[in-house]
């Protein structure tokens, strides 16, 4: 039998070769939506599928055939839904779980495999690479452990999947927001914070603390393509 991870990002490229060598289990790679059917799947053998990061919704008839595992980055139930990094910093909250828990219907519900703490400190890019080994040890574990998931317990709150309009950073009043909406956002393949005029775009990122200012590679674009 097969393992898959499927994954349209890799933050840590060598997490795949790592996983098959510590665990010593047949691993294959899943990296596009139109590769995730039943029919590739069954070609393959497998039998539980691992998400360290997914931007799409599993179909049923996937999670409904397989043992599918995903990966949230809070202590739930508490953070159900999108863009918890970012919720997350925004609510002023530093330090966070990321939780390995079985895909079912509705989302982030699904019972609890185990969790693992995560310093949200440093920018997206370096949250994201810190968080990718946790993923592969919790991958690991689960592969060598196997481990009853547990069901949810505690209050549901759910984070709006916030919106590249959010990284505006205009209104804020603080130099610890601002610094904050930055690093939060700064991550490869990822909207920037930013100011907008009339007629530029001033994009933020690399943003570190003064004394007394924040200082920060800034990015100058017409909101608008010159004739």
């Amino acid at each position: 039998m097969t393992y898959v991870i499927a994954a349209n990002r890799i933050w840590r490229p060598e997490m795949i070769a790592n996983v098959k060598r510590r665990a010593q289990e047949i691993v294959a790679f899943i990296g596009e939506k139109h590769m995730l059917t039943p029919e590739h799947l069954d070609s393959l053998g497998a039998h539980c599928i691992f998400f360290p990061h997914w931007s799409y919704l599993i179909p049923p008839k996937i999670y409904e055939r397989y043992e599918c595992i995903v990966f949230h980055m809070t202590d739930l139930p508490f953070g159900r839904g999108g863009s918890p990094l970012q919720n997350l910093i925004a609510r002023g909250i530093y330090e966070t779980k990321i939780a390995a828990l079985l895909c079912v219907r509705e989302l982030d519900a699904g019972p609890i495999y185990s969790k693992r703490p995560l310093s949200l400190y440093g920018s997206a890019q370096e949250i994201y690479m810190r968080a990718g080994q946790i993923v592969e040890d919790m991958i690991v574990d689960i592969m060598l452990n196997h481990p009853e998931p547990q069901e949810q317990s505690g209050e549901v709150v759910f984070f709006p999947r916030r919106q590249p309009q959010d990284g505006d950073i205009a209104g804020l009043e603080t130099l610890g927001k601002v610094y904050d909406f930055i690093r939060m956002l700064d991550a490869d393949g990822y909207p920037p914070a930013f100011i907008e005029t009339d007629d530029l775009r001033f994009e933020f990122s690399r943003a570190s603390q003064k004394s007394g200012y924040i200082q920060a590679d800034v990015t100058i674009k017409k909101k608008f393509h010159e004739e």
